[in-house]
């Protein structure tokens, strides 16, 4: 079964027994955690909700809080002796999916 979830304003299409990383939430590893549902479904049946899908619950559980690999940018003005590198790394929290339910 897949459902499609919405949290930190991006939508993750998942299963049962997957492991996602997505934006940092509160939480202890070891917790569980419930996302909105926008969509239930398999090769038979699915169900789509009108933004989120009522009685639908998708449930994990939280593995860890990392940071991802380094982003580094630059930026640069020609003539101006202006030449700045800079880097960023992103929070994640690593969850697992533990159990999908369309009602």
């Amino acid at each position: 079964m897949l459902a499609i979830i919405r949290t930190g304003g991006k939508q993750y299409l998942v299963s049962e027994g997957e492991k996602v990383k997505i934006e940092s939430i509160e939480g202890e590893v070891g917790s569980p955690v419930t996302f909105e549902t926008l969509y239930v479904g398999d090769d038979k049946e699915a169900s789509v909700g009108t933004p989120a899908l009522e009685g639908a619950k998708v449930e994990g559980k939280i593995i860890a809080h990392d940071r991802h690999d380094k982003v580094t940018g630059i930026k640069y003005k020609p003539k101006k002796h202006y030449k700045v590198k800079f880097g960023h790394r992103q929070d994640y929290t690593e969850v697992e999916i533990t159990k999908i339910s369309a009602k």
